[in-house]
């Protein structure tokens, strides 16, 4: 299992499209992804569970991999979330 934290800069938080360019990234990928805060998590292909986190700037995002091709998973989205959010 590979683990990543991020803290959310965007100004805007996770709204509606980078969820769904999210979610289509997370997609791409056979391994389970989960990502959320310690008190909620949600399957990351799931584009209205990520909506419900309802998560703002500067929150920790926190997302999990586990599967055969999650260190690739985990540097993608590790990447995406550097990028976008």
């Amino acid at each position: 299992m590979t683990t990543i934290k991020h803290i959310i800069a965007d100004e805007l938080g996770i709204h509606a499209r980078p969820a769904g360019q999210l979610v289509k990234a997370a997609g791409a990928f056979k391994c389970e992804i989960k990502l959320g805060t310690p008190e909620k998590m949600v399957d990351a292909k799931r584009i209205m569970g990520v909506m419900r986190l309802a998560l703002k700037q500067g929150d920790t995002l926190t997302m999990t991999f586990d599967g055969e091709d999650e260190k690739e998973a985990a540097d993608e989205l590790e990447r995406f979330l550097k990028e976008n959010l």
